[in-house]
């Protein structure tokens, strides 16, 4: 039994590899505190899981769902779009459901490259836009996100070999896991690019919800000429709690989208339909809930970058995301920092070569742990290492 070429190429999981660090530290005792995975620690709001209660005795909703979804759950994507970034969509050709959208991000790749072709991929980024390039037999080619660019690609350092052969290009903003936003200007330098390549814009929105300061994450799809050359991936995970539920959606060009749903139609049966009840519920509810949510990870996020910066790092708040990115101190890896961290101060940091070859000389962390284990978090990391060089 010898698995594929595909499979040879891919590396472990990321995060079961932390997963499995932790485990072994428990183990041994250690009351290890995880700021390694992105996974919300608060739960899904009551209104949300009382209509799945109602949902899931309904005998309708017990039979095969549609691969594209139920129309009354993209009719309220579509009606929660117009009213969050002004953009209408068809809720009948634009929008497709997904099992989260992980799910439509790794898919996507199946449905547009061929072996030998490109897929322009951030690094450091979410891991699965790699993988799901290998796994469809494309050769993904790395575009660095640097401090000195505001971790935006440079698309004009992109090799023009490179880009005449590329089918697709991912973007995650605001970014995991550097915690960088996009503007309206750089989104049309690449429509323009997209478009003069002939290249499919996949766009991550998955933390579009989640921003600071005031700053209100725009949508890809609002700048002129992106519907012709985007699809964008949103997700009911970060924005509700619902990690654990699998429910987005994919929306845009409506080709593209239409190849999704044909891929899905093929392989998967779509999302249990009184979870996508819930998610009718998520979008066409109250949105309190999100504020509050929002409000959260910003004194988190403040905990952290205090209690780094007493440390000695310089770091500016980062506007969106879950996440703190930051370099490590002068003389350590990426590797060799997390390994320390994890042995003296019984904290899980996530290694930046997690994300890619330009995570080098970085770690993230997750804001998802409640504000009394941050700060006992840090000020471990404190007792062990004290004030820190770069």
């Amino acid at each position: 039994m010898k698995e594929n070429q595909a499979m040879q190429k891919l590396p472990p999981y990321l995060f079961a590899r932390i997963e499995k660090k932790i485990e072994e530290a428990r183990e041994q005792g250690v009351d290890v505190i995880s700021l390694g995975i992105g996974d919300p620690d608060r739960p899904t709001p009551p209104h949300i899981i009382e209509r799945m209660e109602q949902a899931i005795k309904d005998p309708a909703n017990h039979q095969y769902p549609s691969s594209v979804g139920m129309l009354r759950f993209r009719e309220a994507v579509a009606s929660w779009f117009l009213d969050r970034f002004g953009v209408e969509l068809d809720p009948k050709s634009e929008i497709v459901s997904l099992l989260g959208s992980k799910e439509g991000i790794a898919h996507i790749s199946f449905c547009f490259v061929d072996p030998g072709d490109v897929s322009l991929v951030p690094d450091p980024g979410y891991p699965v836009y790699n993988i799901g390039a290998i796994l469809a037999g494309a050769e993904p080619y790395q575009m660095p996100l640097t401090a000195e660019n505001r971790f935006l690609p440079a698309l004009e350092d992109i090799p023009q070999e490179k880009a005449k052969r590329a089918k697709l290009m991912f973007l995650n903003y605001p970014n995991n896991p550097t915690g960088a936003v996009a503007d309206a200007e750089f989104f049309k330098k690449v429509v323009e690019f997209a478009r003069y390549y002939d290249i499919l814009v996949c766009h991550d929105h998955a933390y579009s919800e989640i921003a600071f300061d005031g700053f209100k994450p725009i949508s890809f799809l609002e700048v002129e000429g992106a519907r012709s050359v985007g699809i964008e991936f949103h997700s009911l995970s970060k924005t509700f709690n619902m990690t654990g539920w699998r429910i987005g959606w994919a929306c845009g060009n409506r080709d593209a989208v239409e190849v999704l749903t044909r891929f899905k139609s093929n392989v998967d049966s779509g999302v249990f339909q009184a979870v996508q009840e819930a998610g009718i519920a998520a979008l066409e509810g109250p949105q309190d809930c999100v504020e509050a949510m929002r409000n959260l990870y910003q004194r988190r996020r403040d905990v952290v970058i205090e209690g780094l910066n007493d440390m000695g790092w310089r770091l500016e708040p980062p506007k969106g995301s879950i996440y703190v990115w930051a370099p490590v101190p002068k003389g350590y890896t990426s590797a060799s920092f997390a390994e320390l961290v994890l042995e003296k101060a019984g904290v899980i940091i996530t290694p930046g070569t997690g994300y890619g070859d330009y995570g080098e000389g970085y770690f993230r962390i997750a804001l998802t742990v409640e504000e009394d284990r941050l700060r006992e978090a840090l000020q471990r990391m404190h007792d062990a290492l004290g004030k820190v060089e770069f």
